[in-house]
């Protein structure tokens, strides 16, 4: 006997329908289906009595690539009909198709997704002569509508006219060689009873040439393995690769093509009432629960409206000659009668793709209850992952088990309570759904040590723990190589970084994975944005220095995280360049740089002398922005306390400000953001006595130089001599301002200089616009008269 090839559609009631017709007249030996072939172990699985939607979830990572996929199954789809209906006939079934985890599935998430667009040349044409919008449209007028008479033949007609013009890709050819094994196997053991064959409809020509006529080719010659009982061999994973495939609980939203879904037909909830009773009870049923959906959300839909609906609904049936209701007509009723505004877009069902922002709120209720509310149930008795069992047993350990009504206040310094909040931090960042934090520190020097956790929807949660079972065996582990995953993503940037950083913290991920730590110091050392790298550093450094809530201090995970950034900061500073100016977040970073290199100096492969001597080339360096050749200075000054000339602040402002008074303004800027103290403060000779050496006679050398500017270069400068100064705490400002005091030789209190009654700016110019006018009164002798 020959192999009898089907060519279905996914998630079609008519080929559903077709497929259990073409079973029970046949009574196949074998049945072999377009599925993951890996499941063939356990196909009991399936049939342990689920509540469908249900899919397979395949999972596969190794160190250069990993992949998820589904292959989902509702009560109409082929596949789904193909497995029950061929094991209640007492066919061998058997899933044919390739692992997901073969490269042949790389770029797909969805087995099933046979993407029309590769072949959208040839419908677009049959769209064009049946008169239709779209795609959907097209099938549900030539299959869904139709009577069941002649449906093979049409099929087979249109599969061979849209495979004509596509061409398969190489994954698709690898798939279809591999399923053409099996297929010329089975015919082999089938002997004189038939085999029958579903697969998706683009797959079916290629099939049948690959198996030759009729389907007996000559085994072998594909360039796949065999095994000892004759079926092709299903591939392993490489060495050292984790993959696997598991059962989980699917929605009709997720089916919906509305949704984003890739493949099969649009509106499952519609689509299964016209598996269980017909287009006609279908259309009925969608006009009665359109109108309850409109009504309960207070849009007025009036009992006219509803006949007028039912009116159009009939009416377009008949005018394009459908011999039974389809979808769009039903759609298209329920428009015209119950939308009385224009529509700025076109109705969502002339073409495929999901729902856009902003559609008319009868449109969006039309779509949802054509989607329908129902999410499968796996049997109880599903195998599931480790990581589920992991998770079940760490929530009642730690009485977080308390439900979707539970709520949690933790104290982050108990230790208990700390280990409850990094066990809901990892199921957070694995996206379980269940708990959402509403309160709690927002960074690692936050000085916050409550949080707070609410109670969320837990719509999901079990295939959400199933499918995070795919990162590793435990939660910790599942965690770890989530946000190792988060570290890969170069599009994801510092603040990508800086979350999964902190979130490794939260999540107690300190020193449990290797690839994690690897990973963070390798994207620290790939940041070009000095600002946003020296905040990451900041914050690793303060926790690695000073935590006593989260466990960090002195860890690996921070310290991989300190060395790389300092590393990569010292190589962005001395390639700087740019216009004027003060940048905040760049001087930030040179202070980030010194406190590792004078606190942390253990962690850091760059030596502080060599720090140092990078420093002193930035500072020097003409093409350097003004404000970092000042923070350089500052950082030399820091790691070498240099008494020479060379490291004199007092000579370089002599330098720098022949450049303007804007540009002392700014290197002053860099400077007292690295050393205010070093700089300006008291230097003591070894009898203990202050005395006015290289550190104090930078305020006299500053003074004498701003007493000596002219009132407009003075007034120019000042915003930018101001911003410098306010690096200086109350206490040091009071102090500078005491010394100049001194050097005037004024008594007097030397806060009086830092309380103004107005902007000190706006004093200034004052004071010069009255020093200009006094002189033009001199020049023309008119002072007496006023």
């Amino acid at each position: 006997m020959s192999a009898v090839f089907l060519g279905v559609r996914h998630h079609s009631p008519s080929c559903a329908r077709l497929v259990e017709r073409t079973i029970e007249e046949l009574r196949p030996a074998q049945v072999l289906i377009e599925g993951p072939a890996e499941m063939n172990g356990r196909l009991d699985e399936l049939l342990l009595g689920h509540e469908l939607p249900v899919a397979v979830f395949s999972h596969y990572r190794d160190g250069q690539r990993s992949a998820t996929s589904w292959a989902p199954l509702c009560d109409y789809s082929p596949e789904w009909v193909a497995l029950r209906a061929g094991r209640a006939a007492g066919a061998e079934v058997r899933f044919i198709d390739l692992p997901a985890w073969h490269p042949a599935f790389a770029e797909r998430t969805n087995r099933y997704a046979d993407a029309e667009v590769r072949y959208a040349e040839a419908t677009q044409r049959l769209c064009r002569h049946f008169a239709v919008d779209s795609s959907d449209a097209l099938w549900d007028r030539l299959f869904e509508v139709e009577p069941d008479d002649g449906l093979a033949e049409r099929l087979d007609a249109y599969f061979a006219l849209v495979r004509g013009d596509a061409e398969a890709d190489a994954c698709d050819r690898a798939r279809e060689t591999y399923m053409a094994t099996w297929v010329r196997a089975a015919v082999a053991k089938a002997g004189d009873r038939p085999v029958l064959v579903v697969t998706g409809g683009f797959h079916q020509p290629a099939l049948r040439a690959l198996t030759g006529s009729g389907g007996q080719s000559a085994a072998g010659g594909d360039g796949w393995e065999r095994g000892a009982d004759g079926w092709p061999k299903v591939p392993a994973p490489p060495d050292g690769a984790m993959a696997g495939s598991f059962l989980v609980p699917y929605s009709f939203r997720q089916l919906d093509a509305f949704a984003g879904y890739q493949s099969g037909m649009p509106s499952p909830g519609y689509y299964q009432q016209v598996w269980e009773a017909g287009p006609e009870a279908a259309a009925d049923g969608l006009l009665r629960v359109v109108v309850e959906r409109l009504r309960a959300r207070g849009f007025p839909v009036s009992t006219a409206d509803l006949i007028a609906a039912r009116s159009l609904a009939q009416g377009l049936t008949a005018l394009r000659g459908h011999p039974r209701p389809a979808r769009i007509d039903v759609l298209d009723g329920l428009a015209g009668a119950l939308i009385t505004d224009d529509l700025n877009r076109p109705l969502p069902w002339t073409s495929r793709g999901t729902l856009t922002p902003g559609a008319h709120p009868a449109v969006v209720e039309m779509v949802a209850a054509c989607s329908g509310e129902r999410t499968g149930q796996l049997h109880p008795r599903t195998p599931t992952p480790p990581l589920v069992h992991d998770v079940a047993a760490q929530l009642a350990a730690l009485a977080l088990d308390g439900g979707p009504e539970a709520s949690y206040r933790l104290d982050l310094t108990d230790a208990t309570d700390l280990e409850r909040s990094r066990v809901l931090h990892r199921l957070r960042v694995l996206r379980i759904p269940g708990h959402g934090r509403t309160a709690g520190p927002e960074h690692g020097i936050d000085p916050v040590f409550t949080e707070r956790w609410e109670a969320q929807s837990f719509s999901g949660r079990e295939a959400a723990l199933v499918e995070a079972g795919a990162y590793g065996a435990t939660l910790s582990e599942a965690a770890a190589a989530t946000l190792t995953e988060r570290t890969q993503d170069a599009a994801a940037g510092a603040d990508g970084l800086a979350r999964a950083l902190f979130d490794a913290v939260l999540c107690g991920m300190d020193g449990c994975s290797e690839q994690l730590l690897g990973e963070l110091a390798a994207g620290v050392g790939e940041l070009k944005d000095a600002g946003s790298l020296g905040d990451i550093l900041s914050t690793a450094l303060g926790l690695w220095r000073h935590d006593r809530v989260f466990g960090v201090a002195h860890g690996p995970l921070l310290a991989a995280v300190i060395d790389g950034a300092t590393g990569r900061l010292l190589w962005l500073l001395e390639g700087a360049r740019g216009a004027s100016g003060v940048d905040f977040p760049r001087l930030r970073a040179v202070v980030a740089v010194r406190d590792a290199l004078l606190h942390a100096p253990e962690l850091l492969s760059v030596p502080r002398e060599t720090a140092a001597a990078i420093a002193w080339r930035i500072s020097g360096d003409p093409e350097t922005p003004i404000d970092l050749r000042g923070a350089a200075f500052g950082l030399h000054r820091n790691l070498t306390q240099a008494p020479d000339t060379s490291g004199d602040p007092a000579e370089a402002v002599r330098t720098v400000v022949t450049a303007g008074t804007d540009a002392l303004g700014d290197w002053l800027a860099g400077l007292f953001a690295l050393a205010r103290e070093e700089v300006t403060g008291a230097v003591r000779n070894k009898g203990g006595n202050e005395r006015g050496g290289g550190a104090e006679s930078l305020i006299d050398v500053l003074d004498s130089l701003v007493c000596a500017l002219p009132d407009n270069e003075f007034l120019s400068g000042l915003p930018a001599l101001r911003q410098a100064f306010a690096f200086f705490p109350p206490r040091e400002r009071d102090r500078i301002a005491g010394r100049l005091l001194e050097r005037r030789g004024v008594r007097g209190s030397s806060r009086s200089l830092l309380r103004t009654t107005e902007d000190p700016l706006l004093i200034a110019r004052a004071r010069s616009l009255e020093e200009s006018v006094s002189r033009l009164l001199a020049r023309y002798e008119l002072g007496a008269t006023l």
